[in-house]
């Protein structure tokens, strides 16, 4: 099969992405000010881990002085699709791909970047991979500085306002899903179950890191036994 590695190529694949993540970063950067965040830790939690959901789940176990394990735990569950997501995209590259490009590139293998490395018909290359993670990379850094800079200078009221777009976007990203009703049963148990840890005597001393980590964890692991997801011709009992 013929290798795509054209830097050239990557970059221009990778500018729709640039301009999706500015918007969603720019948020991120108003929500890490609001949490009391400076502009540059801001800045370097985007410039070393490229996740939002992620991001947006670290920046309160950060302010509240959560510990590192909490942390650690956050983003592990959080973040554990980018293995999957990578062990797949590792069938498609090309020969000029190194080991140390594989760990480089995964760095800002996010969903996007994969789904577009993952439709070429060939296989990718190194410079192809290189160009497409670049503008996404620079895309999402500057992102954040704006909105970390902007969260600064305008009127609290403004901010908050914006504040909460990252929230629709991840609001945005699951309502379409719900179609399904073993999605929207997993949802709406994940929601009560973080309502039970807001309001419930006793569960609401347990840190938001943890709640995270206990809500996904037991609403998916739930319906995975209750309606596991079935390939095409596949029957079995379930809820469906």
């Amino acid at each position: 099969m013929r290798e795509n590695n054209s830097f050239s190529k990557g970059i221009r694949d990778g500018l729709p992405i640039c301009f999706g993540y500015l918007s969603v970063s720019f948020a991120f950067g108003i929500f890490s000010i609001e949490n009391g965040l400076s502009l540059w830790e801001a800045l370097f939690i985007s410039m070393t881990n490229v996740t939002s959901a992620g991001q947006l789940a670290a920046v309160p176990i950060i302010a509240s002085g959560g510990t590192l394990l909490e942390l650690a735990m956050a983003q592990l569950v959080i973040n554990l699709r980018y293995a999957l997501m990578s062990v797949s995209l590792s069938q498609k590259l090309g020969a000029s791909v190194r080991l140390v490009d594989r760990f480089l590139i995964s760095f800002v293998n996010t969903d996007e970047v994969f789904a577009v490395a993952i439709s070429n018909r060939q296989r990718v290359g190194r410079l192809y991979l290189y160009g497409l993670i670049l503008t996404p990379f620079l895309g999402w850094s500057l992102g954040t500085l704006l909105g970390a800079g902007a969260g600064n200078i305008l009127p609290e009221a403004v901010t908050s306002a914006l504040g909460i777009a990252i929230y629709a976007m991840f609001v945005a990203i699951v309502i379409p899903e719900t179609k399904d009703k073993a999605t929207a049963g997993c949802v709406l148990l994940a929601i009560a179950l973080s309502c039970a840890f807001t309001y419930l005597p006793v569960l609401k001393e347990v840190q938001s890191g943890f709640v995270i980590i206990i809500c996904a964890v037991v609403a998916s692991a739930l319906f995975a036994v209750l309606a596991p997801v079935k390939l095409p011709g596949e029957e079995g009992t379930g809820c469906e």
